[in-house]
């Protein structure tokens, strides 16, 4: 079975360019030209990728991506944008999109990126640990979700998988860069801004004490690590 995308762009020739590429790749495609219309289609339909573009009508694609993965549809989002401004960058990856490409774009690029976010989300679907214990904090990475002191947690997709990967190398020093690759499946450029935000999320939720963490810790100029607290 054909891998399925949703393509959502307010532009025609955009729609027609990626179609033309993604079908030539081997991919099945529909599309969505507002915000809306994008919604509905991705509730109603399983896609593999959501290629969606920043500036929408009726709903652009940050309330777009904010929606599905609010209402915990955690099909893989590939943003375009216009604009070349960090902030929306972050903005978007905190949101829970898993890439982010500026245009102009090569179709070529798109492709591989399509291919690379889709081989991760295959990859994470595999078996795992059915809970972690650290401390008096229990993570369940096939619900997403985490408990402390009897309390359920929840995350973004992104904030989860990034809590999944620190406590599956509990005890390991890992660098910013490490976490980019493993978690965000791409190279920002030495961009690692944005996992020192989600971070500071994580910390907000499960710390006793955000300022004093004693899950996640910072070893300066070297990364964070996740350790037992003591």
């Amino acid at each position: 079975m054909k891998q399925k995308v949703l393509i959502v762009d307010d532009e025609v020739s955009i729609v027609t360019l990626l179609t033309y590429n993604m079908e030539q790749a081997g991919y099945e495609t529909d599309y969505a030209y507002d915000g809306l219309e994008a919604i509905k289609k991705a509730r109603s339909t399983h896609f593999d990728l959501i290629i969606l573009d920043l500036m929408l009508p009726e709903m652009d694609g940050m309330e777009v991506c904010k929606y599905l993965r609010e209402n915990r549809i955690d099909t893989p989002i590939l943003m375009l944008t216009a604009k070349d401004e960090e902030i929306d960058k972050i903005l978007g990856l905190e949101l829970g999109a898993d890439d982010y490409l500026t245009k102009p774009f090569s179709p070529k690029e798109v492709v591989a990126r399509t291919k690379a976010i889709i081989r991760r989300s295959d990859k994470s679907r595999k078996p795992m640990h059915s809970s972690y214990k650290i401390g008096e904090l229990i993570i369940y990475p096939e619900r997403y979700e985490a408990e402390l002191k009897g309390e359920i947690i929840t995350f973004t997709r992104k904030e989860f998988e990034l809590l999944h990967y620190l406590a599956d190398h509990l005890g390991n020093i890992l660098s910013r860069d490490q976490l980019l690759s493993a978690v965000w499946n791409y190279d920002f450029a030495g961009d690692t801004r944005i996992v020192d935000v989600h971070v500071s999320h994580l910390r907000e939720k499960i710390e006793p004490d955000s300022k004093h963490p004693s899950y996640i810790k910072t070893i300066r100029g070297l990364g964070y690590k996740m350790e037992e607290p003591k």
